[in-house]
């Protein structure tokens, strides 16, 4: 009898709790939840959730036994890929032969020649050959060449996951009930009402083009990137074949960060445990300011990542030469459709109209085979052209400067 009116007693107060005003001022930042106890360094990792700095060994445990661990980058950082690949390493190393690289860079289109690839049937020139990854990606392969090699030497599956480029050309310049019934059908599912992805959509666009453009083709664009990876990786993973696979998922910061991008669209096919990595660069040379984005983020009621790398913005180790020339198809050889001024071939005397046959003794057939054989010259480094102009042949040296450091990089990556 106590108990019951003691129950008597309390009910009213319970009740009066229930209808009283909750409280909907956030204690602290919803992204930094504890502050850390000291400002970061270079190659500090910190645990986002609880503000504490880890070693590397506790983020890559923790990565290990997540099914899909999503790792964001800085496209042109070779710190963060470095990062990418430690990811990588160690879930081979705990789940050896069941896991899986998708990668961002690549499209399905390039799967033939990724397996290819990692059954080690092709070089690294027949690869990018085959793959078109000039055509594809065009960034420097050396930024991912570490991985690839490991992905080769490991037998480690790479999963290409990004849209073809005529769709997503099509996406950017028609809406999704304008488009022809083949290309809707080709469409993963759409969501385009995610508040926060919009809301960091409107805020690159905005940072890349100070408002000129059409924003809905970009929040089109960018909804289709992360739909298709989406799709592409929960395909891969849902298939009863890889039910004991695990994914490492390579891919933009913007992909992966505070986790509305690609991992909530997976997790909308395929819930699955998960951990998000990113880096931040916190030394940035002079050099490379103008490559940060002024982009004013919005403040996202979540974490950006469960574990931060903090890194330096670095170089490759050898940065890449340019021969400073439009090349263009040409009946034999490749033709020069344009010389850059006080470039290499300019010096070199190379003119528009020129036909280059050779390269250090190698034929030269199409662009590739220039662009390939450019990249494998170090600052220093010379070429023997032979070349043909007005129907004679002539050999010409290329010398490839040391560069010097106040010197303005040349834009055309030929």
């Amino acid at each position: 009898m106590r108990f019951f009116s003691w129950f008597l007693l309390l009910a009213p107060v319970a009740l009066m709790s229930a209808c009283a005003p909750t409280l909907t001022v956030p204690i602290g930042d919803p992204q930094r939840p504890y502050e850390p106890s000291r400002p970061p360094q270079v190659g500090d990792v910190l645990h986002n959730p609880t503000g504490f700095f880890v070693d590397e060994e506790a983020m890559l445990a923790a990565a290990a036994d997540a099914r899909i661990v999503y790792v964001g980058e800085t496209h042109d950082n070779p710190a963060a890929h470095r990062v990418q690949l430690r990811v990588i390493e160690a879930v081979a190393e705990r789940h050896p032969g069941r896991v899986a690289i998708g990668m961002e860079m690549f499209v399905p289109a390039q799967q033939e020649a990724l397996d290819r690839w990692v059954a080690g049937e092709l070089s690294e020139r027949e690869f990018l050959r085959e793959s078109r990854w000039n055509e594809v990606w065009r960034m420097d392969f050396a930024y991912y060449r570490d991985i690839l090699l490991l992905a080769r030497d490991r037998g480690i599956a790479v999963i290409g996951l990004n849209a073809e480029r005529d769709l997503v050309r099509q996406v950017s310049r028609q809406g999704l009930d304008e488009l022809p019934a083949d290309v809707a059908a080709a469409l993963p599912e759409m969501d385009l009402d995610d508040p926060y992805q919009r809301a960091l959509t409107t805020a690159i666009f905005a940072g890349h083009d100070a408002g000129r453009g059409d924003l809905e083709s970009f929040v089109r664009v960018q909804t289709l990137w992360d739909e298709t990876m989406a799709e592409n990786i929960a395909r891969y993973l849902g298939d009863p074949a890889n039910a004991e696979q695990r994914m490492v998922v390579l891919a933009g910061g913007n992909h992966v960060r505070y986790g509305f991008g690609i991992p909530r669209r997976v997790y909308r096919r395929l819930p699955a445990s998960y951990l998000i990595i990113g880096s931040k660069e916190i030394e940035v040379p002079d050099d490379k300011q103008d490559r940060l984005m002024d982009v004013e983020l919005p403040q996202f009621p979540m974490r950006p990542y469960d574990f931060t790398v903090f890194t330096a913005y670095e170089d490759l180790p050898a940065p890449p030469v340019r021969l400073g020339v439009l090349l263009e198809s040409a009946p034999t050889g490749v033709g020069v459709a344009g010389v850059m001024p006080d470039s290499p071939a300019a010096h070199a005397g190379i003119e528009k109209g020129d036909v280059l046959l050779e390269m250090d003794g190698t034929e030269l057939r199409e662009s590739f085979d220039v662009i390939y054989l450019v990249r494998q010259k170090q600052p220093g480094d010379t070429a023997q052209l032979r070349i043909v102009r007005d129907g004679t042949e002539m050999d010409i040296q290329v010398h490839f400067p040391v560069p010097d450091e106040n010197a303005q990089p040349m834009t055309k990556d030929k």
